[in-house]
This record gives structure tokens, C-alpha cells and sequence, in this order.
């Protein structure tokens, strides 16, 4: 370990498609954001982006000469269409255990969120792990959003962590690059929508389908290497 290590060890988890199903919803909602101030954006492309920060969002999707003052409308918009599914959100299988998991074998547990404090209190319910959760960011916690590591970077503060002594586990290309910039490796998982090959060629060092499959794989893990270390 670290001679400029904490001593703790700890891992941080993206929300939104990697604990709890929520990425297509989010992709219909900036799709109806985007159709709502006459913007037509193919499906495909919202979802591709997702796990972005808005702001990031809707400048790749739009382009540096669309008209900027638009970009706050869009995102409440989202924001408020998304609201409305809240009550439809379930967690991945095994989403709540494997924070438990975590927590149970001594890592610091921290959700390293770009969400809004009202959507991340409410995610915090459908996960149902809270008391595993040591800390937790949300959007007013980071200037720059993913592909930025700025959350990350908050994420780290929020647990008394250092970044040699951390695992990330992500579902988007975007995780793993925001991750990847402050040389935290990074766990996969494919049930946010993007492929295995995908997540690799971000730089993901390991790769699976969902929280269940990662626990089953859990000793054996970056996460197990971590836990193992004195």
C-alpha cells in the first residue's frame, strides 16, 4: 500500500446504469427534452452519450455551434421527464448486496453520482443499501462533469480515500475514461447498455454482466485483489 495512502480502502460506484436500470429512461428523456425545442436526435446516439453530465451531453450531441442558451432549458427538461418515471426505477439484481458485500468485507463504500440531491436521495431508496454507503456526490459536488473526473475526485474526499487505494465500477465509456484520468481502475458492467468490448477498449481492466455477476466473481475481482491487500 501506499506509503501516502489513508490506509482505507474503497470503491466507488456509478449510479445510473450501474445499480439501478435507469439509462434508457434517461435516453427518452433527453430525447423528449431535445424534441421539445425542435431538436431531432436519433435514440441511438442519446443513449451512446448517457453517462455523460448534461451539460456534456448536450454539447456532444448538438454541437459547438447550436445556441447555447438553450443548454439549461434542455437539462431541467430532462430532469423534470425523468422525475416522472422515478417511481418506475428498480435496482439491478444484486445491486443493494453487493454494496453490502463491499462494506462487509472493510472497503468504503461511496457513490460517486452526477445526479441532482432530490434524484439522488430517491435512488438512494430503490438501492436500499444505505447503511453500506459511507458517502455519496451528487451534481453540486463537481464543476466539470464525466468525461471529467471531477465527481471521482469528490467521490475520493467524500471517503477519505486515495486513488491507488480504489476500485470504479462503471457501466459507460465515460466512466471509464473519467476514471482512467485519475489512474483508478475500473470494473465494467454491461447491463447499463454498453458492450464488454466497448468498456475495454475505454479501458476497463475487468468486465461483467451485473452486480450479481460481480459478486459471484467477487474474491476473485479487482475488488477481491483489493481486499486482500495488508
Amino acid at each position: 500500500m501506499s506509503d501516502t495512502g489513508t490506509g482505507k480502502r474503497g470503491v466507488l460506484f456509478d449510479v445510473d446504469g450501474t445499480l439501478v436500470d435507469s439509462n434508457y429512461l434517461h435516453a427518452v428523456a433527453w430525447w423528449q427534452a431535445f424534441r421539445r425545442m425542435e431538436h431531432d436526435v436519433p435514440m441511438s446516439e442519446i443513449h451512446r452519450s448517457i453517462g455523460m453530465g448534461g451539460d456534456k451531453l448536450v454539447e456532444h450531441l448538438l454541437g459547438e455551434d447550436r445556441n447555447k442558451d438553450e443548454d439549461e432549458q434542455l437539462d431541467a427538461t430532462h430532469g423534470a421527464i425523468f422525475s416522472t418515471w422515478w417511481p418506475s426505477l428498480r435496482p439491478f439484481d444484486g445491486a443493494g448486496e453487493l454494496l453490502k458485500a463491499c462494506s462487509d468485507k472493510d472497503l468504503t463504500v461511496v457513490l460517486a453520482s452526477s445526479a441532482s440531491g432530490a434524484e439522488l436521495k430517491y435512488l438512494r431508496t430503490v438501492i436500499d443499501a444505505d447503511a453500506a454507503i459511507t458517502g455519496a456526490t451528487s451534481s453540486s459536488d463537481a464543476e466539470a462533469s464525466k468525461p471529467s473526473p471531477d465527481i471521482l475526485e469528490a467521490a475520493l474526499e467524500a471517503g477519505e480515500l486515495q486513488a491507488e487505494d480504489t476500485v470504479f465500477v462503471g457501466d459507460s465509456v465515460w466512466d471509464v475514461k473519467a476514471a482512467g484520468k485519475l489512474s483508478i481502475p475500473t470494473i465494467g458492467l454491461t447491463c447499463g447498455g454498453t458492450s464488454e468490448a466497448e468498456l475495454r477498449e475505454a479501458g476497463a481492466q475487468e468486465v461483467f454482466e451485473n452486480p450479481r455477476d460481480l459478486i459471484a466473481a467477487l474474491d476473485t475481482s479487482l475488488l477481491g485483489q483489493l481486499i486482500a491487500r495488508s
